[in-house]
């Protein structure tokens, strides 16, 4: 018996799930829901979404409703009676309505370890806090966000090199396996789940313009190299180098301690830029982009406009120092 779905998702870690949907005989892609094309780059062009763009490639009806609540594409998929609604970082609350219209259930791949990290930015959130670990849990779909009973987990341990970039390739390939393990038990009725423990809810909102600043003075290199990594590529972190803002890339944190001030160097020759940062820590910048260039090792920096700084400089701008 062919099981019949509606699947909606947005970005790149949704792809995989609707393309093992499509290649597994057992299910019927109705329809693929995902957020209007939004205009990207620098020339602000409207750009389809990594699942429009897998979606027209199998030639699947593509529906981009700017809300989805009380929308004439709403409608059409209630009308659709699909078995199954899929849901992978879609990017809209799902109104009552629709949910119920999945015969069988209405289900969601979240990419954190529920109840922990609830919401839009779970996999920089679990970065940024310097987790060991994250994963993908898939739930029932409720009104309430990522608040459904969790059916199941799939753990993944978050490497000292990794960065949002690589989780999220890292936690799109296990999270297709685990929608498709899952999806015969939901259609026998033999699925556990376990309601998520509310004192353990956190939350994880979309990242703001604000978390992309480094702030050297307040944050240890741990800390700012945890922060790093959890906002690159997407929301790369900046700090103010010069008067101009830097994107930082790639960082590490050193055992070593240090003297001197947050932001001043401490260690510079052709290859190697260590900056202070808050109680003694110190760290290494291993690849930056400075303001209208492209991501350089800092060994390329060191040899241009680097040239002019020496150690015991202040590389990085820090308000209470400069106050």
């Amino acid at each position: 018996m062919t099981n019949r779905v509606v699947f909606m998702g947005t970005p790149q870690f949704a792809v995989p799930i609707l393309e093992a949907l499509v290649a597994d005989p057992q299910y019927d892609v109705l329809a693929v829901v995902t957020q209007p094309d939004r205009p990207q780059g620098r020339k602000q062009k409207l750009t389809p979404s990594p699942v429009k763009t897998a979606a027209l490639a199998h030639d699947l009806p593509v529906l981009q409703p700017e809300k989805i609540s009380g929308s004439a594409e709403m409608a059409e998929l209630i009308d659709l009676a699909p078995d199954f609604i899929v849901t992978a970082a879609f990017g809209q609350f799902l109104p009552e309505k629709l949910l119920q219209a999945a015969k069988v259930a209405a289900i969601n791949a979240h990419a954190s370890l529920l109840p922990k990290y609830r919401g839009g930015a779970p996999v920089h959130y679990a970065i940024m806090n310097g987790d060991q670990e994250t994963g993908v849990s898939l739930m029932y779909m409720v009104k309430k966000m990522d608040a459904g009973d969790v059916i199941d987990v799939v753990k993944v341990p978050i490497e000292a090199t990794d960065n949002v970039g690589t989780m999220f390739d890292k936690l799109s390939a296990v999270a297709a396996p685990l929608v498709l393990a899952n999806l015969p038990k939901l259609a026998a009725g033999t699925a556990q789940s376990e309601p998520q423990d509310p004192d353990q809810v956190s939350f994880s909102p979309n990242i703001s313009r604000d978390q992309q600043n480094l702030d050297f003075a307040n944050e240890t290199a741990e800390q700012l190299n945890w922060h790093i990594r959890g906002l690159y590529p997407t929301h790369p972190a900046h700090a103010v180098v010069g008067g101009e803002r830097f994107k930082l890339v790639e960082t590490t944190p050193l055992a070593e301690k240090t003297e001197a001030k947050p932001g001043v160097i401490t260690k510079k020759d052709k290859k190697h830029l260590v900056i202070a940062a808050a109680d003694g820590t110190q760290l290494a910048i291993q690849s930056l982009q400075p303001a209208g260039k492209s991501v350089m090792a800092v060994a390329a920096y060191l040899n241009g406009a680097g040239q002019k700084y020496t150690v015991g400089d202040q590389w990085v701008t820090v308000e209470e120092i400069n106050a």
